[in-house]
C-alpha cells in the first residue's frame, strides 16, 4: 500500500476517533476535571499534562482521559504501532495534516450511509491487487477534472452485480 494513502487513512481513522468523542462531549459540556479525579493510569499515561492539566477546556481533558484509557487497555505491540503512526503524522508537513484535518471534516459532514459507502469503496479498493492499485491511482492522477467526477460518480452510484 502506498505509504502515503496509508497515513492518511490512519490519520483519518484517528480523528474519526477523537471527533466522535469530541461531539459527544461538546452535547453534554462537561465541568472541568482536576487531576486528583484520575485514575492512576490515566496520570501515569497523561503525566506530560499534570502542570497544565488545569488550563486545559473540560472537553479536552475529557477526550484525554478517554484516549489514556484507549492507551492503557492496548496490548505493547498495538502501543507501538500507534507511537509510530503517531511519529509519521508528525513528520508530514502542518499543510498536509491541515489538508488532511480538512476533508476529515467533510467526511464527518457525510450522511452515514454516504460515509458507509465511502468505507465499504476503501475495503474494496484494499482488496485489489498492489499493481492495479497502482494502476487506479495513477488513471486518477491523470484524469481530468470532467473524468475525476464521473468516477466519482460511478463510486456514489456503482452498477449492480449481475445475479
Amino acid at each position: 500500500m502506498n505509504a502515503t494513502f496509508r497515513l492518511v487513512l490512519i490519520a483519518a481513522c484517528a480523528f474519526l476517533t477523537v471527533s466522535v468523542h469530541a461531539q459527544q462531549a461538546k452535547q453534554t459540556a462537561p465541568d472541568p476535571v482536576q487531576w486528583s479525579q484520575l485514575t492512576s493510569q490515566q496520570q501515569q499515561v497523561l503525566r506530560a499534562l499534570k502542570s497544565r492539566w488545569s488550563e486545559l477546556p473540560p472537553q479536552k481533558q475529557r477526550r484525554l482521559m478517554q484516549g489514556a484509557d484507549r492507551w492503557s487497555s492496548m496490548d505493547p505491540a498495538e502501543r507501538a504501532k500507534a507511537q509510530e503512526r503517531f511519529k509519521d503524522w508528525r513528520k508530514l508537513p502542518e499543510e498536509r495534516r491541515a489538508r488532511i484535518r480538512e476533508r476529515y471534516r467533510e467526511f464527518r459532514a457525510l450522511s452515514p450511509e454516504r460515509q458507509q459507502q465511502l468505507r465499504e469503496n476503501y475495503q474494496r479498493f484494499q482488496k485489489l491487487s498492489p499493481e492495479r492499485r497502482e494502476r487506479l491511482r495513477e488513471r486518477w492522477q491523470n484524469a481530468t477534472p470532467e473524468q475525476r467526477e464521473r468516477i466519482k460518480e460511478r463510486l456514489r452510484n456503482p452498477r449492480p452485480k449481475p445475479t
